[in-house]
């Protein structure tokens, strides 16, 4: 299932973890694991936010996935199914057919 993960970083956390080294780190391995469609990188309501879009296998992905920003980063974590226009549009013409 496509989902997107939505990490909002605590500032003095991230931080630390930027000066060590860390951060780059733990944004590669994410990256590395989940292979995402999209990832971005932004700051949102004043905090240091990343969102990747990526298809999820089984929830049990979940938890090694989202553990390191909770423990290293004291983050934010929200993860959400989601759709892109042709999923949206296979699901739509499903409707018709009730």
């Amino acid at each position: 299932m496509r989902v997107m993960l939505k990490a909002t970083l605590d500032t003095e956390k991230s931080s630390e973890a930027i000066r060590q080294g860390k951060l780059p780190e733990l944004i590669k391995g994410t990256m590395d694991r989940i292979k995402p469609e999209a990832a971005y990188f932004m700051p949102d309501e004043g905090q240091r936010s990343c969102v990747f879009v990526f298809d999820m296998q089984d929830s049990s992905d979940l938890p090694p996935l989202a553990e390191p920003f909770f423990m290293e980063l004291g983050a934010k974590v929200e993860v959400l199914p989601v759709m892109n226009l042709d999923d949206l549009q296979s699901g739509l013409s499903a409707l018709g057919k009730q």
